[in-house]
C-alpha cells in the first residue's frame, strides 16, 4: 500500500524499523484500558507481527497504519480490524501519543482512512467502539460523521470497575 497523504499527516504501512515505537506504545500502561491489553508485549512478539504487517487486509483481517508527521515523525497508529469482506465492514481504532493529541492529526488520519476504506476497499460501513469517558475519541468520531448507534452497558471491566462502551457507525451511502 502506498502512503496516504493528508493535510497534516501521512499514513503508511508499518515496517521493522517501527519496532521501538510500536513497543513503547503497546506497552504504555496508560493505554491498556482502551486497548484491553492485560500484559506487556515482548519485542520478539511485536517483531513477528511486523514481519507480517505488509500482508493484504483480506488475509490478515486487519490493517495497522503508522500515522506520521510530514517529516516522517511517528505520531501514532490507526487500525482497521475485524475486516469482513462478505459484509463489507471493518472496525476502526486510533491512538496518538500524548504530545500529538488535540492538533488535528487524528481527524486528518481518520478522514484518510475512511476515504481509503470506502473508495479502495469498497466497504459499506466502518464502526468503532469507544469507552465512556474517552472524550477525545467520542468527539473525534462524531466530527468525522460517525453516528452513535448504541451503548453497551457495563461492557468493560478494568481494575475492578465496569464502564459502558459506545458503538459508532459510519455508513457509506455512495455504494
Amino acid at each position: 500500500m502506498v502512503a496516504l497523504q493528508g493535510n497534516l499527516i501521512n499514513l503508511r504501512v508499518l515496517n521493522l524499523e517501527d519496532l521501538t515505537f510500536l513497543y513503547s506504545l503497546e506497552n504504555n500502561k496508560s493505554l491498556w484500558e482502551l486497548s484491553q491489553t492485560h500484559m506487556p508485549f515482548s519485542k520478539q512478539v511485536l517483531q513477528a507481527y511486523l514481519a507480517t504487517a505488509h500482508k493484504d487486509i483480506k488475509e490478515l483481517k486487519q490493517l495497522r497504519l503508522m500515522i506520521t508527521s510530514k517529516t516522517n515523525e511517528p505520531l501514532g497508529f490507526i487500525d482497521l480490524f475485524d475486516f469482513d469482506a462478505r459484509n463489507k465492514r471493518a472496525g476502526v481504532s486510533i491512538v496518538l501519543i500524548d504530545k500529538h493529541r488535540q492538533k488535528g492529526y487524528g481527524k486528518d488520519a481518520l478522514n484518510l482512512l475512511v476515504n481509503y476504506s470506502f473508495t479502495e476497499l469498497h466497504l459499506h460501513q466502518l464502526y468503532s467502539n469507544v469507552l465512556e469517558g474517552n472524550m477525545a475519541s467520542l468527539h473525534l468520531f462524531k466530527s468525522v460523521g460517525f453516528e452513535e448507534v448504541g451503548i453497551k452497558k457495563d461492557w468493560r471491566l478494568y481494575e475492578g470497575h465496569y464502564k459502558n462502551e459506545y458503538l459508532f457507525q459510519l455508513i457509506n451511502h455512495v455504494l
